[in-house]
């Protein structure tokens, strides 16, 4: 069975999303935060994010030595907070820098297919 179009629209716009997220996540990390404060933060600017996407994320990321994190016990519950670590800093600049080429090339890619529209239509 074919898949219908919104289907198909849906899971690419899934695939882009999913490679944002990482560079998104560290960008709030700057100061620390723990998990809800974090989708929260995310949420607020657009960008929800589900919790079965976003705690293994913090973990892997910890893991792979970016993030560093600390139990803290204040009003409620104790909450892991997360912050970059000094490689997750270094990261974080690579891949905005990273970001901003990709952006200003897929920009260039759409506009020069919008102009290529126009003129079609002329």
């Amino acid at each position: 069975m074919a898949e219908r179009p919104d289907d198909a629209s849906a899971k690419l716009e899934q695939e882009l999303r999913r490679g944002v997220i990482v560079l998104a996540a560290l960008s709030q990390l700057r100061s620390a935060q723990y998990g809800y404060s974090l989708r929260q933060a995310l949420a607020e600017r657009g960008l929800a994010i589900e919790e079965g996407t976003l705690y293994p994320l913090l973990r892997r990321l910890e893991a792979q030595g970016v993030l560093a994190s600390e139990w803290r016990i204040a009003d409620g519950p104790p909450r892991r907070y997360y912050t970059l670590s000094a490689q997750g800093e270094e990261l974080l600049v690579s891949l905005t820098q990273s970001w901003r080429n990709l952006a200003g090339i897929v920009d260039g890619l759409i506009g020069e297919d919008q102009v290529k529209k126009r003129k079609a239509s002329q």
